[in-house]
């Protein structure tokens, strides 16, 4: 019986773990060699190529001196932390990936955590040591001190280190020895991570994700726990609230290098694909019809944002889009809750409202945006903080946030977050960076990323996650600025906009088409200006020697999604179309 190893890579945003992902892949040589690798292989999704960012997990497995190894990359964002917990049932053992420079963030605590309360045994990578300012060995015992204040075991803190770079390609137990490969690593993980046992008895396989094929229909993917998973055989699939129902698997598959192989039977230890049945869930089990035994169902941590989402009724709705109706919206969303299991969907007070939750601006930002590829058309409201009631008091989520930021800015930096309740912790120099660790409410959150590039020129780099529900903080500070309302409907016209420039910053370009409502820059004061862009130039048979040239308009401010959506006001919508991203009041009358 070959020998498997089940491992998880976990790490905070932008460490690198799916760049050595991609390297282990090629060690092995589990690539056709025919084809062009230039970009990352795991990171498939347009979104994610753009980003930089894993959000869905992916499996693979590489052969190493005949032990098989299935490795699964994981999302380093807590925003997509339902994705982290569910996976990492699959796994034996965790690679903990760590900058050599940054050390351990907020996320790696996050996803650590995670894998310490389910007993993986960690194997720590110290990547990117070639950088400069790297601090290896801080670095290692910073590691060590967070797993041992996380209530690691002995066995878990006994973890072997390796230093190296995903992106040239190499591994060593030592940070000042460059090897010429990542055998090293590979031959860690055969060493250390425990073998997955094989398990004799009835059969038992948890369903941790889908995926879904055109000609194949819904498969689940998950890892058996005991026994051996056969085709054609018909099993129970113990489902929430102890139903059972039965089904019958017609075909398996194992992943081979990036793809998979089509077997007659799955061994205990090893993750597999099923063909065949329908109806099932993440978080089901699939058993043995004569001793059904369900497996514990993976509980995952709670949103802790709200959005309201809406169909688009703007005077420019589907001229975009291919899905504009209440029931296109409704149905999209009742399907991602299939496989987003974080995400929460309710019915508003109309039939084209809904109340979507999610754990933060990221998680539901990313479903906005592949909504809108799709060819969805929407508005959404501005995302809202879940409060609790707990023992007759409000609670409210709060966060942990981590700044680093350069000496002279610290002092705005504190400044903006302590108007925001933010409490700070922890200020220590981090070589020529300032440390900075406040808990600050999920609310103060919302829109502070803009405000902290505009104050640090961009250097600042933020991140934060959930930490706990207090009681309600009391109310923050709003959004300082009113919005530039257009009243007329047309094209909007260089000669307005240049009159205009004085009264605030726009969001639209001269020759654009705008409605009336439509949020069409900021105000330099506290109140909403309502204004006409449409409005021409008179035109008179008097000869004017070149004051029409000299029009200085300056560009307007392009707003991300994730940006638009902490800008706007609670009177406000953010309208999503394929091609465009407008702001507009919910309900306005021109006076």
């Amino acid at each position: 019986m070959q020998s498997i190893r089940n491992i998880a890579i976990i790490a905070h945003v932008d460490h690198g773990k799916t760049t050595l992902v991609d390297k282990i892949i090629h060690e092995c040589k589990a690539l056709d060699q025919r084809k062009d690798t230039g970009e990352l292989i795991l990171d498939n999704n347009d979104l994610e190529r753009e980003r930089g960012i894993t959000i869905l997990s992916k499996n693979v497995s590489v052969q190493y001196n005949g032990v098989k190894i299935n490795i699964i990359d994981t999302p380093g964002h807590s925003d997509f932390g339902g994705e982290v917990e569910r996976v990492l049932n699959l796994a034996d053992g965790v690679l903990l990936l760590v900058d050599a420079f940054e050390g351990p963030m907020p996320q790696t605590r996050f996803v650590l955590n995670k894998a310490i309360e389910l007993g993986l045994k960690p194997i720590v990578v110290i990547n990117k040591v070639d950088k400069e300012n790297c601090r290896p060995e801080e670095v290692q015992s910073d590691v060590f001190d967070l797993m041992y204040n996380l209530g690691a075991t002995e066995e878990q803190l006994d973890f072997v280190t390796l230093f190296g770079s995903s992106r040239d390609g190499w591994m060593s137990f030592e940070h000042d020895i460059r090897t010429k490969d990542i055998q090293p690593l590979l031959q860690a993980v055969v060493d250390v991570i425990p073998e997955a046992p094989y398990k004799p008895g009835p059969v038992q396989m948890g369903i941790t994700s889908l995926d879904f094929n055109a000609f194949q229909g819904r498969i689940a993917i998950g890892r058996v726990f005991r026994g051996d998973l056969e085709e054609n055989k018909d099993y129970f699939l113990c489902k929430k609230d102890g139903v059972m129902k039965k089904v019958r698997v017609k075909e398996l598959y194992v992943f081979e290098g990036l793809g998979r192989a089509k077997v007659n039977k799955v061994r205990s230890g090893d993750l597999c694909a099923v063909v065949g049945m329908e109806d099932f869930d993440i978080g089901d089990s699939i058993t043995d019809m004569n001793e059904p035994e369900a497996l514990p169902r993976i509980e995952v941590d709670e949103p802790t944002m709200s959005m309201l989402f809406t169909i688009n009724n703007s005077p420019f709705f589907g001229k975009e889009g291919k899905f504009v109706t209440s029931r296109h919206l409704r149905e999209r969303l009742y399907k991602e809750l299939e496989k987003n299991l974080a995400l929460r969907v309710e019915d508003g007070d109309t039939e084209d409202k809904f109340n979507v939750f999610g754990r933060g601006v990221l998680h539901l930002s990313v479903l906005i945006e592949t909504m809108r590829r799709e060819g969805y058309e929407l508005q959404v409201g501005k995302p809202q903080v879940i409060i609790k009631e707990i023992d007759g008091m409000k609670n409210e989520p709060i966060e942990i946030l981590v700044v680093d930021v350069p000496e002279v800015s610290s002092g705005k930096v504190i400044e903006l977050i302590t108007q925001r309740k933010g409490l700070l912790k922890v200020m220590e120099p981090k070589g020529d960076v300032q440390h900075l660790e406040f808990e600050i409410p999920s609310r103060g959150i919302i829109g502070l990323r803009n405000n902290i590039l505009t104050a640090t020129a961009g250097e600042a780099v933020m991140t934060h996650r959930f930490n706990k529900f207090e009681p309600f903080k009391g109310d923050l500070p709003a959004r300082l600025k009113g919005s530039m309302v257009s009243m007329e409907m047309g094209q909007a016209l260089p000669f307005a906009i240049d009159r205009l420039q004085d009264r605030g910053k726009f969001f639209i370009d001269p020759g654009e088409q705008v409605y009336i409502g439509q949020v069409l820059g900021e105000h330099s004061r506290d109140n909403d200006l309502e204004i006409n862009v449409i409005k021409g130039k008179k035109l008179t048979n008097m000869r004017a020697s070149g004051s029409d040239e000299n029009m200085k308009i300056a560009p307007k401010i392009n707003f991300s999604l994730e940006e638009a959506m902490e800008y706007i006001r609670d009177d406000e919508y953010l309208e999503v179309t394929p091609l465009n991203l407008r702001m507009r009041k919910i309900s306005f009358r021109p006076s």
